[in-house]
């Protein structure tokens, strides 16, 4: 097309009229670029976990169902974003095309992966996603996806395994966000990170204490390891049974483990008591509802809880709040924060316990 497009992706709503692509109920999916568009030959998505998790409760853990809804949502909408939820996730695919305009800097033959969600990116399946049992949130498929001229992606690199690389890529903004929420209260008390004998981050003894809420999990894993590097004086990873207890103290990542269900407030608070807290800050990766009450109670006057689940309501975040007489600084976390995907890549290389932790879930 010779006509300009909008970099973020305007003159490819359909409807409706005026909004963001994010917010519209249809994209545009043609094939044919605008001057600054790319389009990716799509090998693998990645469905983020609240969204998968939800259709996975809504058909009963039947996949055929669970795949049907997957290609309902796309073909309706032009993109992957569960009406349930809001929630996409992201793709693993080859560049097969570049718009003369593209400021993005690929090439056809590079292999990426987005670092924008597919709730805004335009998406076509053309294999009927045959390939998938609808029973993981890692998707083979065939078919294109448009990214526009702010899209943000990466080039794969070469010494993971593309599903690892996607992996990691679908949580970094989390790890990222966590070491500069970290870092701040490390300089505010004026302290600085300290390192062992090999050169690895030991934290601060004017560092926070750090409560990662789903702390074996992806993003918790990494939020763990990111909270350490950044001067944390002690982390505190919260799973909601024995078996990721087990999972989590075996890979090392966190100073002390705490087994509690994120849902019971009173029960997750007096497990991060006990843990070392209250925490100065807390981080939420879980993708299950109702868990923004225990964070809040779990968390020391004037600290600051980091929203990362897709599952979270920020109402009832902010009306309990409200009605805990809780003075803490609560933050979304967006996904983006410069430079978070080589971040992410870095702990993945530097923490074998992290690395495990992953590859256990490909």
């Amino acid at each position: 097309m010779s006509e300009q497009g909008s970099p973020v992706g305007l003159h490819r709503v359909v409807a409706p009229a005026g909004v963001l692509p994010q917010a519209a109920e249809r994209l545009d999916t043609r094939r044919e670029l605008w001057p600054d568009e790319v389009r990716v030959r799509v090998e693998r998505l990645n469905l983020d976990a609240a969204s998968f998790r939800q259709l996975e409760r809504t058909h009963d853990g039947d996949g055929d169902r669970v795949r049907e809804a997957v290609l309902g949502i796309v073909a309706a909408r032009g993109k992957m974003q569960n009406p349930e939820t809001g929630s996409g996730g992201m793709l693993v695919g080859t560049v097969e095309e570049v718009g003369p305009d593209s400021p993005l800097g690929l090439q056809v033959g590079d292999r990426v992966t987005t670092l924008v969600s597919l709730t805004l990116t335009p998406l076509v399946i053309e294999d009927g996603l045959a390939r998938w049992d609808g029973r993981s949130e890692q998707v083979p498929a065939d078919g294109y996806a448009i990214l526009f001229g702010r899209s943000i992606v990466a080039v794969i690199p070469d010494d993971l395994p593309a599903e690892l690389s996607l992996s990691v890529m679908d949580v970094c903004g989390a790890p990222a966000l966590t070491a500069r929420v970290v870092g701040q209260y490390v300089a505010s008390l004026g302290g600085a990170p300290s390192l062992d004998s090999a050169g690895q981050a030991t934290g601060s003894t004017h560092g926070p204490v750090v409560a990662v809420i789903g702390g074996a999990g992806k993003s918790g894993s990494l939020s763990l390891a990111a909270a350490k590097q950044a001067g944390a004086r002690r982390t505190v990873g919260v799973v909601p049974h024995q078996a990721e207890a087990d999972l989590l103290t075996g890979a090392g990542i966190a100073d002390v483990v705490a087994v509690a269900d994120a849902r019971d407030p009173v029960a997750l608070s007096a497990a991060v008591q006990q843990a070392g807290g209250p925490a100065d800050v807390t981080v939420v990766c879980v993708d299950v509802p109702g868990c923004e009450g225990g964070a809040i109670l779990s968390t020391a006057d004037r600290g600051t809880v980091i929203f990362f689940s897709m599952a979270t309501s920020f109402s009832a975040a902010a009306l309990g709040a409200e009605g805990l007489a809780a003075d803490v600084t609560m933050l979304v976390g967006n996904g983006y924060v410069p430079g978070h995907a080589d971040f992410a890549m870095s702990l993945l290389r530097g923490h074998a316990g992290v690395r495990s932790l992953f590859e256990r879930r490909l």
